[in-house]
């Protein structure tokens, strides 16, 4: 009888083991050992590819489970006019808002440039331009990341940010 109960106690604890260990991540700001299961090492944009610097990457999930992904890029070997406006990675899963104007999913380059927050299509054509704002109190500011801050997302590039938010 004894033997019994261990076996039906065993198997309902591996039952609920199971399931726990099935549940999605929760929605938020990816970590950075998870990140670099999403990051490609190369970034295929404007006829070139760029190697990915996977230690400047920064991630959302949002409550869907779909993902939100940015990293920046070395875009020393692309021709001169294009490293200054491109500057990073972002692959959204889901529509996306930038301050207010909607993304849809796909691969994109991006870049801050000139107040200016610019996403580009793989072929380096404009898809969006917002204006971009600027934390000078942000302490220290880092190449870049993500922080959430009531409900959005920020996206930052040193002290230049924008704010995210699913559609």
């Amino acid at each position: 009888m004894k033997v019994r109960t261990y076996a039906v106690c065993l198997s309902i604890l591996t039952l609920v083991l199971g399931a726990w260990a099935q549940q999605p991540p929760a929605p938020g700001i990816i970590t950075s050992t998870e990140l670099k299961q999403f990051i490609p090492q190369n970034y295929f944009f404007g006829g070139r590819v760029a190697p990915v610097q996977a230690a400047n990457a920064a991630g959302v999930r949002f409550s869907s489970g779909k993902l939100l992904l940015t990293a920046l890029l070395d875009t020393s070997g692309y021709a001169t006019a294009l490293p200054q406006k491109l500057q990073g990675l972002l692959i959204a899963e889901t529509p996306v808002s930038i301050e207010g104007s909607e993304l849809k999913p796909g691969a994109y380059g991006f870049g801050f440039i000139s107040g200016k927050f610019v996403v580009m299509d793989v072929g380096a054509g404009n898809v969006l331009s917002v204006a971009a704002q600027r934390d000078e109190k942000l302490r220290p500011a880092v190449p870049l990341k993500i922080i959430e801050q009531s409900g959005n997302y920020r996206l930052y590039a040193g002290r230049d940010f924008v704010t995210l938010k699913r559609q």
